[in-house]
């Protein structure tokens, strides 16, 4: 830029010819003629570029990109790792910068790495809304566990909702549906989802699914419309899938820690309210004024909720166990053999035997667990009270006793030899099943230091800890006015 400058003072101030300024610069009369006719526009590019180092190694190279065709896409050649690759198999001696260039311009040609154009959207408000499963970890009780994050977000107004489940199968799916129509207060005309088997049961050409019979069964029951993404196509609906990044990175971090899952929902609940007080980028409105405005374009929400409930028949093995779902859960031990009926909701597993509850358990989404509840099996050990500290669910309840419960058991033991005493010990743990687990506890640990080891004397100091009904006083009953006799006198005709 300093040669033109001084090739255009020295002809148009000072008035030196073409010839004089060609000699004093050394620059030939051609490109001093083009300085002076055309405004400067800097180097031109080259038509061909030459790689006198890298030219030897071109082969190769193409060679590598086009193995890298039937390659998976997140397992292909970089530019960086073709330019190791050359410099420990090859020797190439030159620069990663040629590398990389060249690189570029080859994937180019053979359509790898080719980015896609997208066209900037401005959805209607309360017409469409995204759906989406991601992964988290989470503290339940002192142990980080993995949960499944069930992710929606309106597309017009952008309100997100996030909730937690312990898998995604497709009650828990329904379940979060639910949850979700209940926080935005009604059902978007349309729902955006992946190709996730709860809801398709076959993916055809085009757009066109074969749907799960429960899903449709659903899909009508709320009269929303359900479009599916292409096969691997995320971006399709891009907004639910920054919204699971955007919620892992900001309302689980740090990882919060609770007792049981539905602590954490309430938390992120509080969370997803509070984002409405967000502006997006791009839009003139808080995210909760915005919803707002679409919240009278939702579907309304019908009157009765729908039956998300799993219907089983069941018959109770020798061990006085149901198997649900590759998982047993324990019935009183006299329904050994009884044919029972089972529903399966999202969190819990009820049992019946002739439309009588007999037992309720915390479903288990893994496989080969066992759900034990002691109390069923308390009668079965009377009688066999020698496999009492053998027996699976006594040995799981055990690891929660507080330390009172331990002295008793040992000082029965040893006031009425082990078979009596563990006999004597069932009988106050049958004193749970109808009494309050604090109250029973308390008794306990009284009984322990009043060095009592009789069943009877716990049962009598159980009565202290149980509310006892008030009494109340005969005056203070409701009573009727006092008849009036004199009316009787008139029943004979007399007056």
């Amino acid at each position: 830029m300093d040669q033109y400058e001084h090739i255009r003072t020295a002809y148009r101030v000072y008035g030196q010819t073409i010839s004089e300024i060609a000699r004093t610069t050394g620059h030939s009369r051609n490109t001093i003629r083009k300085a002076l006719k055309q405004p400067y526009d800097g180097y031109s590019q080259r038509q061909h570029q030459p790689y006198p180092v890298l030219g030897a190694y071109l082969d190769i190279i193409d060679g590598w990109l086009r193995e890298d065709q039937a390659s998976p896409r997140k397992q292909r050649h970089t530019a960086r790792r073709i330019f190791d690759r050359l410099v420990d198999e090859h020797g190439y001696s030159g620069s990663e910068s040629n590398v990389r260039k060249y690189v570029r311009d080859a994937k180019a040609g053979l359509g790898l790495g080719h980015q896609q154009a997208f066209l900037p959207l401005e959805p209607e408000l309360g017409q469409e809304a995204e759906v989406d499963w991601g992964t988290a970890t989470v503290v339940l009780q002192g142990q980080p566990v993995k949960v499944k994050s069930f992710c929606m977000r309106s597309k017009g107004s952008g309100k997100p909702f996030v909730r937690l489940y312990p898998c995604e199968r497709q009650q828990a799916f329904f379940d979060a549906l639910m949850h979700a129509f209940a926080f935005y207060g009604g059902v978007f005309s349309r729902l955006i989802f992946d190709n996730l088997t709860s809801a398709v049961r076959k993916v055809l050409q085009g757009k066109a699914r074969l749907e799960q019979e429960s899903f449709s069964r659903f899909r009508a029951y709320y009269n929303f419309e359900a479009r599916f993404c292409n096969p691997g196509a995320g971006h399709e609906k891009g907004g639910v899938e920054g919204l699971v990044g955007f919620s892992r990175r900001n309302f689980l971090v740090p990882l919060p820690e609770a007792d049981c899952l539905e602590e954490i929902n309430e938390r992120l609940l509080r969370q997803c309210i509070a984002y409405g007080q967000h502006t997006i980028r791009g839009k003139d409105q808080p995210v909760e004024a915005l919803f707002e405005q679409e919240r009278a374009c939702l579907l309304p929400l019908p009157e009765v909720a729908f039956v998300n409930t799993q219907l089983l028949s069941a018959r109770a093995d020798k061990y006085a166990t149901v198997m649900v779902d590759k998982n047993r859960y324990s019935v009183p031990t006299r329904l050994v053999g009884q044919s029972l009926r089972v529903i399966c909701h999202v969190e819990q597993v009820e049992i019946f035997a002739q439309s009588r509850r007999v037992a309720c358990h915390r479903r288990l989404f893994a496989n080969n667990q066992w759900q034990l509840d002691p109390d069923h099996y308390l009668e079965l050990l009377k009688q066999r009270p020698l496999a009492f500290h053998s027996a699976r669910p006594i040995r799981n309840w055990k690891k929660h006793w507080p330390q009172p419960m331990h002295q008793l058991l040992e000082r029965f033991c040893q006031a009425h030899g082990e078979s009596r005493g563990i006999k004597a010990f069932i009988e106050v743990l049958l004193l749970f099943r109808n009494h309050k687990a604090e109250h029973v506890e308390a008794a306990i640990a009284t009984a322990v230091e009043a060095g009592i080891s009789a069943s009877d004397g716990v049962r009598h100091l159980l009565h202290h800890y149980t509310p006892q009904p008030k009494i109340v006083a005969l005056e203070r009953y409701a009573r009727l006015p006092e008849a009036d006799v004199s009316v009787y006198a008139g029943l004979g005709g007399e007056s």
